[in-house]
């Protein structure tokens, strides 16, 4: 099974953290594997499993940390 990555996606690798700074607003959309979502100064962590997107809701550093192998998209 051959799985096509939708343009602007990122790959992470299992264990891989993306840093995402100052980015209010964002969508961040899970669309491969699954991957866990926390918000400097937000008490609340979220996890997306594939097809699930989250709206980050601060400024300042995000990070969006790969539990496996996982592809995302920031819009």
């Amino acid at each position: 099974m051959r799985i096509e990555m939708q343009p602007g996606a990122l790959r992470l690798a299992s264990g891989q953290t993306l840093k995402v700074t100052d980015a209010l607003g964002t969508t961040i959309c899970c669309n491969e594997g699954s991957v866990w979502i926390t918000e400097e100064n937000l008490r609340k962590d979220v996890v997306l499993e594939a097809g699930g997107c989250y709206q980050l809701r601060r400024a300042g550093l995000a990070l969006v940390h790969a539990f496996g192998d996982a592809s995302v998209a920031l819009a």
